[in-house]
């Protein structure tokens, strides 16, 4: 599992561990049953603390996407988060769309960008 975390990045380390996890999940590169590397080796490979890794662990497992036993790690549970309303699906899109308007990106280089990254996100799919 490889993953980067960028200390410029505003969103919290936790949260870029969780949206990355997500990524590898949606990508299949993580698949159902697949066993996460134990807390303390992601903590100490990224160089941060281990609650942190734990609580995007954590987040993971609240949002259906994998399963803790303690003792056995971490398993990825499911390919597909706890259903949420379209509403909450359109909030961080909405959001990130923002940003790019915001930044001056012409309509079409915007249209460019998000279809390259659904399709590197639905590359593992069928």
């Amino acid at each position: 599992m490889y993953i980067v975390v960028d200390e410029n990045d505003r969103r919290p380390i936790y949260q870029q561990v969780v949206d990355e996890i997500k990524a590898l999940i949606a990508r299949g590169e993580l698949r159902e049953g697949a066993a996460l590397p134990p807390v303390r080796q992601v903590a100490a490979d990224l160089g941060v603390n281990l609650n942190t890794i734990a609580t995007a662990y954590r987040e993971l497992q609240r949002e259906g996407l994998i399963n803790i036993r303690h003792g056995a790690g971490a398993i990825v549970s499911s390919s597909t988060a706890q259903v949420k309303t379209d509403d909450e699906l359109r909030k961080p899109l909405r959001a990130a769309l923002t940003q790019l308007v915001l930044a001056g990106l012409p309509r079409t280089e915007i249209m460019t960008m998000v279809g390259n990254e659904l399709r590197g996100l639905l590359k593992g799919s069928k």
